[in-house]
C-alpha cells in the first residue's frame, strides 16, 4: 500500500513538473526596454481627444501582458495630470532619458511607440517635432546593436523608415511618407492604426505577423469607412532580426 501511494506521487512529480517549469519559464520580453508616448491631446479639427492617450495606456497594458516588466517600461503624456498613475510628461528629451536608463537596465531589447499627429518633417511630441534623423540617433546611442522595433502611429510617419531601417531593427508605421493616417477625431476611441495594433495583438505569433495584420486590418477598416487616399502602413524588418523576432512569442488571446 505503501509502495503504491508513492508510486503515484511520482508520477505526479513527473507530470506536474513540466507545467510549473512552463509556467516558470521567463517571458522572452522581460529584459527589454520600452516606452510608450502619446505625443498630442488635440483630434485633426482641433478639439480635444482622447484617442492618443487611449492608445498609449492600452499598448502599454498589452506589452506588459505580453512579458515587458513594469519597471523596464515608461509612458509619457502630453496631460500626465490627467491619469493615474501619473504618466511621465511628452517631451524629447525626457523620453530619450528614460529610454537611456532602461536600456542601461534592460539590454536585451528596445521598443518605442509613439501615437500623434504627423508631417512629413517628423511626429508630433507636444510643442516638438520629432525628426526622424533624431529618433534614429537616440535609437543607436540608447539601444546601440540590440533588437529594436520602432512603432510610429502618425500621418506621414513612413518618413521614419529610412532614418530607422537597420538590420537590426523591424519598423512599423501607420502610414507612408505622403500618406495621412486616420481614426483621430473627437469621438474616436483610439486611431485606426491603433486600434487594429491592439485588436490584432492577441492573434499574431509575433511582430512581423502582428505587423502585417496591422496592414490588413487598417487597409480593411478604410474601405468600411471611405477613408481615401489609403494610408498603407509600412513594415520593414531588418535581415539580421528576421530570424530572431520569431522566438520572440506574444501571448495568444490578449
Amino acid at each position: 500500500m505503501r509502495r503504491g501511494a508513492g508510486l503515484g506521487f511520482a508520477v505526479w512529480l513527473v507530470l506536474a513538473l513540466p507545467a510549473q517549469a512552463a509556467t516558470a519559464a521567463p517571458s522572452p520580453f522581460a529584459g527589454w526596454a520600452a516606452v510608450v508616448v502619446a505625443g498630442d491631446w488635440r483630434a485633426h479639427g482641433g478639439g480635444p481627444s482622447e484617442a492618443f492617450d487611449n492608445a498609449r495606456r492600452d499598448v502599454a497594458r498589452a506589452l506588459l501582458s505580453a512579458g515587458f516588466q513594469p519597471q523596464n517600461l515608461r509612458e509619457f503624456s502630453t496631460r500626465p495630470q490627467r491619469y493615474k498613475p501619473h504618466p511621465g510628461k511628452s517631451d524629447i528629451d525626457a523620453v530619450y532619458g528614460a529610454l537611456s536608463a532602461l536600456a542601461a537596465r534592460a539590454q536585451d531589447g528596445c521598443l518605442v511607440y509613439f501615437t500623434s499627429h504627423g508631417a512629413p518633417q517628423g511626429v508630433v511630441v507636444d510643442d516638438q517635432l520629432l525628426a526622424p534623423g533624431v529618433l534614429g540617433a537616440m535609437l543607436d546611442q540608447a539601444c546601440q546593436a540590440r533588437p529594436t522595433i520602432a512603432i510610429i502611429s502618425a500621418c506621414f510617419s513612413g518618413v521614419f523608415v529610412p532614418e530607422l531601417a537597420g538590420p537590426n531593427r523591424m519598423v512599423l508605421t501607420a502610414a507612408r511618407p505622403d500618406r495621412t493616417s486616420f481614426g483621430c477625431g473627437e469621438s474616436d476611441r483610439y486611431p485606426y492604426f491603433d486600434d487594429c495594433f491592439l485588436r490584432a495583438f492577441g492573434t499574431a505569433h509575433d511582430f512581423p505577423q502582428l505587423g502585417l495584420a496591422v496592414q490588413t486590418c487598417v487597409a480593411r477598416r478604410e474601405i468600411e469607412t471611405g477613408s481615401q487616399p489609403p494610408s498603407e502602413p509600412q513594415l520593414f524588418v531588418g535581415a539580421g532580426l528576421r530570424p530572431l523576432l520569431p522566438l520572440y512569442t506574444l501571448p495568444a488571446g490578449y
